[in-house]
C-alpha cells in the first residue's frame, strides 16, 4: 500500500474530530447564551399588573345630590277669628274639604268680656287682612304680566325654531319660564283667596262688638280653599283665644320639594335647572329649580360640623299620574343637574391623579406606563372631563399604586 492511499484515512479521522470539537463547541456556546438569557431574564423587571380604563366619549352629568322633603306648595292654617267657646272639629288628617265648607263652629263671649281693648285687636286684625289682601293681588298682577311676558317668549323662540335660527333647548327653556310663570299666578291667585278669606272672617269677628249682634250666636269657620285637612292643631273643645291655630289645609296635587343645600353648592344652581327626583318609592321622576331662597342658615352635621345650608325649592314636571301617591312631607332624594353634555370626552375619576399642580394621568404605551399631564374639565364623583393632552380611545392605570412610574411595563389584570 502506497503512502498516499494510507494518509487520506488520517486525514478523514482528523476532519472528523475537528468537526466533532466545532459541535461540542457550539453547544457549550449556546447553552451558556441559553444560560446567560435566562439570567437576563430573571433579572429583568416584571410587568405590573394594573386595572385598565380607556378615554371614551358619552353623556357626562355634573350634579349637586342632596336629599329633600316634599311639601304641598299652597298650604293654610285656618285660625280662630275671635276668642270664644270651639265646638269638637269632626275631621280627621286626610279628610277632603270643599271652599266654603264649615270647619269649625265658634261661640264668641259673653259682650262684657269683648272689651275695648279686644275690640282695637279685632279691628287691627280686619286692617291687616285688608293690607293682606291688596299684596296677594299685586302679587297676581305682577304674576300675569310676567306669564304674558313668557308666552310671548315662547312664541318668537317656536317662530325662530321653524326658521333653524336657534337650538331646540332655546325652545325648552322658554317654555319651563313659562310653566314656571304659569304656577307662580296659580300660587298669588291662591294667596288672593286666602286673604279675602282672612278679611271676610276678621270682619264678622269684628261685626261681633256691633250692638246687634247676639251674644250667643255660633260664628262658623269655613274653608278658603278646596283641598284637604293636613293637620289638626286644635282638637278638643274648649276655649280659645283669638288667632289660635285650628286647622291646616292645602292641596295634595300641588306639590313641591325643599331641599336644603350648602351655600358652597347653591352658588352653582339657577332657577330652571334639570332636577331628578328617586327614592322616594316610585320611578324616578323629572323637575326643575323655581327658587333659591335669600336666606341662609346653620344646621349641625351628623358628624358636629356647622355647616351653612339654603333651601332650593323644586317643582314637579312629570305627570301627576306618575307621583300620586307621593304625599306632604315625603323624604326624597334629588339630583340637581348644573352640567351636563352627550358628547364629552372624559374618563373615570380614579385614573385622574395630582402631579405638579395640575393633573396627570398614567397612559399605557407600547406597554410602558407614560406620565401624562391632561387638562381637565367638569368632574363629578365617578368621571372627569377631559379637554387637552388625551384622545379618545387611549388606556390609561386606574388606582395607580406607588409600583407604577414614569417609564415601568405594565400589564392589564
Amino acid at each position: 500500500m502506497s503512502d498516499s492511499e494510507t494518509s487520506k484515512p488520517r486525514s478523514n479521522k482528523s476532519k472528523r474530530r475537528s468537526l466533532l470539537k466545532w459541535i461540542k463547541r457550539s453547544l457549550w456556546i449556546a447553552a451558556a447564551l441559553g444560560l446567560l438569557a435566562m439570567i437576563v431574564v430573571a433579572f429583568l423587571p416584571k410587568p405590573v399588573l394594573v386595572d385598565v380604563v380607556e378615554v371614551e366619549r358619552g353623556a357626562l352629568r355634573v350634579t349637586v345630590d342632596e336629599d329633600g322633603r316634599s311639601r304641598v306648595s299652597d298650604r293654610y292654617v285656618l285660625s280662630a277669628p275671635l276668642t270664644g267657646n270651639l265646638g269638637r272639629i269632626e275631621l280627621d288628617p286626610g279628610d277632603d274639604v270643599g271652599e266654603g265648607e264649615v270647619i269649625a263652629r265658634l261661640v264668641p263671649l259673653a259682650r262684657p268680656l269683648m272689651d275695648a281693648q279686644s275690640r282695637a285687636e279685632a279691628e287691627a286684625r280686619v286692617a291687616a287682612a285688608a293690607a293682606q289682601l291688596r299684596q296677594a293681588r299685586a302679587s297676581v298682577e305682577r304674576g300675569r304680566a310676567a306669564l304674558a311676558f313668557a308666552d310671548t317668549q315662547v312664541g318668537r323662540q317656536r317662530q325662530l325654531m321653524a326658521r333653524g335660527t336657534v337650538a331646540q333647548v332655546a325652545l325648552d327653556r322658554a317654555e319651563l319660564e313659562h310653566r314656571s310663570r304659569r304656577e307662580e299666578v296659580t300660587s298669588a291667585e291662591f294667596g288672593v283667596r286666602v286673604a279675602a278669606h282672612q278679611l271676610e272672617m276678621a270682619r264678622a269677628a269684628l261685626g261681633r262688638f256691633d250692638d246687634g249682634a247676639n251674644a250667643g250666636e255660633q260664628m262658623e269657620v269655613t274653608s278658603p280653599i278646596e283641598g284637604q285637612v293636613l293637620r289638626l292643631l286644635h282638637e278638643s273643645a274648649g276655649v280659645v283665644q283669638a288667632g289660635t291655630p285650628l286647622v291646616e289645609l292645602g292641596d295634595p296635587s300641588h306639590l313641591e320639594i325643599a331641599v336644603d343645600v350648602l351655600t358652597s353648592d347653591a352658588v352653582q344652581i339657577t332657577p330652571g335647572q334639570r332636577v331628578i327626583v328617586e327614592r322616594w318609592g316610585g320611578d324616578s321622576l323629572e323637575g326643575h329649580v323655581r327658587l333659591i331662597e335669600p336666606s341662609a342658615f346653620t344646621r349641625t352635621s351628623a358628624l358636629g360640623v356647622e355647616e351653612q345650608r339654603i333651601n332650593v325649592v323644586i317643582d314637579l314636571d312629570s305627570p301627576r299620574d306618575e307621583w300620586r301617591r307621593l304625599g306632604d312631607g315625603y323624604r326624597v332624594e334629588t339630583q340637581i343637574v348644573i352640567w351636563e353634555a352627550d358628547d364629552a370626552l372624559k374618563v373615570p375619576a380614579n385614573a385622574v391623579f395630582r402631579h405638579d399642580g395640575g393633573w396627570a394621568v398614567y397612559a399605557i404605551v407600547d406597554g410602558v406606563a407614560r406620565l401624562t399631564s391632561v387638562e381637565t374639565g367638569r368632574r363629578n364623583g365617578l368621571e372627569v372631563e377631559v379637554i387637552g393632552g388625551l384622545e379618545e380611545g387611549a388606556r390609561l392605570v386606574a388606582h395607580p399604586s406607588d409600583q407604577v412610574s414614569d417609564g415601568v411595563p405594565v400589564e392589564g389584570r
